[in-house]
């Protein structure tokens, strides 16, 4: 196929603009041509910053477009079945937001849509794009830790999501914590059996209100007997600490925070070094542009992308088997789920 893949966005917020940004200007294998939001306005003023030629608040009219190969879903997760369905059956190739659904029905529907029409899905789990995460999986491909026997994943913003967003976010084992389900499958290489989670409100008493948790501490035993931990907390004072260890029988690996710099200042009464980013774009832009473009060569290559709706259907069974495991106060294996 040497023709640019024509690109059409479902969802002008936050990550929708970003990923607009990355096509328009740095993936040279799309084109986008069209954008659509509920919220019209918003559509416009990315399609005027961007020159996108087609803007619409019905996202069927970019699904209807016969030029239109592709499209990225970023809209709200209670549309992303329902839009993958469609897409699918328009056999457009898709890219869709995590989660797929917060109901796994939904998610097996649409995954049986996709499979139907032979169209390709990826899910945005962007962290296994990120340069740093993708260098640890590979040395634990090459055997240089031998058998990984424990994982342990730090993952926490810098400060909690409004709380309208909590209340659609399906919780923060579904939001936040699924992203460290993803890397917890992708390092390990092998499924979890069982999971048992902790967790209270420790910063925001408005997200306790709200039913959820914004603290939470989560074990893996895995089916090839490896272990994990995942801790996860909505504000991290210092920024956006993101960090994974992987111990093995023949050594670890860990991936530490990411820097603006490498300087470090001592003196004699203290060791000083510039703090994490403060922002989840500026640690991971470039696995954002990464995934794009992954997406983009599948289509262009006839290949099936790395990261399937399969995986997006098992982050989830986890987000639940965690929760589950919360509110029983019990391990839960995974079995009980899916």
């Amino acid at each position: 196929m040497s023709k640019k893949i024509k690109v059409g966005i479902i969802g002008a917020g936050r990550i929708g603009k970003i990923h607009a940004q990355h096509i328009v200007h740095r993936i040279s294998g799309a084109e986008l041509g069209a954008i659509a939001d509920i919220q019209v306005e918003a559509a416009k003023r990315c399609a005027s910053e961007l020159d996108i030629p087609l803007v619409f608040e019905d996202y069927r009219k970019i699904i209807e477009n016969p030029d239109i190969d592709a499209v990225i879903i970023c809209s709200s997760t209670d549309t992303h079945t329902q839009i993958i369905e469609e897409a699918a059956e328009a056999k457009k190739h898709i890219f869709c937001e995590k989660p797929i659904d917060f109901d796994l029905k939904r998610i097996d529907r649409a995954l049986k849509k996709v499979e139907e029409n032979g169209v390709k899905l990826q899910i945005g789990f962007n962290r296994r794009f990120d340069p740093n995460f993708r260098r640890a999986w590979e040395f634990i491909q090459e055997g240089r830790i031998g058998e990984p026997h424990i994982l342990r994943i730090t993952s926490r913003d810098p400060e909690p999501p409004p709380i309208e967003y909590v209340k659609v976010s399906g919780g923060i084992f579904l939001d936040m914590t699924i992203h460290d389900f993803d890397m917890a499958r992708y390092l390990m290489e092998s499924e979890a059996q069982e999971i048992y989670a902790v967790g209270d409100v420790l910063i925001d008493s408005a997200i306790g209100r709200e039913g959820d948790l914004d603290t939470v501490l989560v074990t893996i035993k895995f089916r090839n007997k490896a272990l994990g931990t995942i801790d996860n907390s909505r504000k991290a004072v210092y920024g956006y600490d993101q960090r994974v260890e992987v111990f093995g029988s023949r050594g670890m690996i860990a991936v530490s925070n990411n820097k603006s710099n490498t300087v470090t200042v001592s003196t004699d009464d203290f060791i000083k070094e510039d703090l994490p980013p403060f922002f989840f774009m500026d640690r991971y832009i470039e696995s954002y542009i990464a995934e794009m473009k992954a997406f983009i060569n599948c289509i262009i290559n006839d290949e099936t992308p790395s990261v399937t709706g399969t995986d997006g259907r098992i982050a989830v069974v986890m987000g639940k088997a965690a929760k589950l495991s919360y509110d029983e106060n019990r391990p839960v294996g995974i079995s009980e789920i899916s």
